[in-house]
């Protein structure tokens, strides 16, 4: 039996939600270990002037604990 372990990540890019689900897993990477999924809870934007200026993610990071 595994045991997972959930941790919530919120991230941000000026290219689009799948580049901000990118940023969020490699810092994550940086420093956990045995990441097995992401799971992409919200998506929202920033906008300036009409034109969208970033792209955001809250994401939820499943880990297996060894």
């Amino acid at each position: 039996m595994s045991i997972i372990k959930v941790i919530e990540v919120l991230a941000d890019s000026p290219k689009g939600w799948e580049d901000a689900a990118q940023n969020a897993l490699a810092h994550a990477s940086k420093t956990v270990k045995n990441i097995r999924s992401v799971n992409i809870q919200n998506q929202s934007a920033t906008v300036s002037d009409g034109k969208i200026t970033s792209y955001r993610i809250n994401a939820k990071i499943s880990l297996e604990v060894k």
